[in-house]
């Protein structure tokens, strides 16, 4: 089992690979799609349709980048409300046309200076998550970096939740945790093991329910090798919850939530 304070540097690094990679390395034919209709367009969540395997998709992720101007531009991967409004219009599109919908998510949390309290942020997350849990297609969410809070949640009611073995996804940051706690941030690294933010630990929990592996035998796979995997993986889900009718669908995602 891999070191907690390890599985943190990793899921933060600004080389991992970003949604929008992602999506370009399962899918094809991404055509991404802008605002949220009532106020602008959010950099921090990218989305829109392509094909995987020939099926089509909605594809949603929160975007950070590998240099400070992307992720000055990008908003850190940090979310305003315009950004999960964006997702919203986009969840209920693929509803409307029938299409399963996977999700990307790599953020520390949503983005809470004044003007996105202005805008609603607390009733964008409660909305997003309202909709998730009403979804009547196939819901996959994929934690891809960090997974922080509210602003990680709103993406990720899915009928499955997968992370990448060097991911994270917890209430808050280790750091906030524990100046929370114990009022000092020095000791972020004994609140990250207290708080059972790896994979494995979210995997024991029933929290996920499957680990996508960035190693073999302690050697780095090539990201091809990693995004080959998750393709073949979720198109099997994908058409294995297509099987579902859409009360069963809803009833299985309301359920696996309240076993929480």
């Amino acid at each position: 089992m891999k070191d907690v304070k390890e599985i943190i540097t990793s899921a933060r690094s600004i080389s991992r690979l970003t949604a929008t990679e992602m999506i370009h390395a399962i899918c094809e034919g991404f055509v991404e799609f802008h605002g949220d209709r009532k106020f602008g367009d959010d950099p921090a969540i990218v989305g829109g349709i392509a094909l995987l395997d020939d099926m089509p998709v909605t594809v949603i992720g929160t975007q950070k980048g590998h240099d400070v101007t992307e992720n000055v531009y990008r908003n850190f991967g940090s979310p305003h409300p315009e950004g999960y409004r964006k997702a919203i219009r986009l969840m209920k599109q693929a509803e409307k046309f029938n299409r399963p919908i996977v999700t990307f998510i790599n953020t520390s949390g949503a983005f809470c200076d004044v003007d996105s309290e202005d805008r609603g942020i607390g009733e964008a997350i409660a909305e997003s998550l309202l909709v998730m849990s009403q979804l009547t297609v196939p819901f996959i969410a994929i934690f891809i970096g960090e997974g922080g809070s509210g602003g990680a949640l709103a993406l990720a009611m899915g009928n499955e939740v997968w992370m990448l073995e060097n991911t994270m996804y917890s209430v808050l940051s280790p750091e906030g945790f524990a100046s929370i706690l114990w009022k000092d941030s020095s000791r972020s690294d004994e609140a990250a093991r207290v708080m059972k933010l790896t994979p494995d630990d979210l995997f024991s929990l029933d929290v996920i329910d499957k680990i996508i592996m960035e190693t073999r035998r302690k050697v780095a796979r090539k990201s091809d090798d990693v995004m080959l995997e998750l393709k073949r993986e979720l198109s099997a889900k994908l058409k294995e919850l297509k099987q579902l009718t859409p009360a069963e669908l809803v009833e299985q995602r309301q359920k696996r939530f309240r076993n929480y």
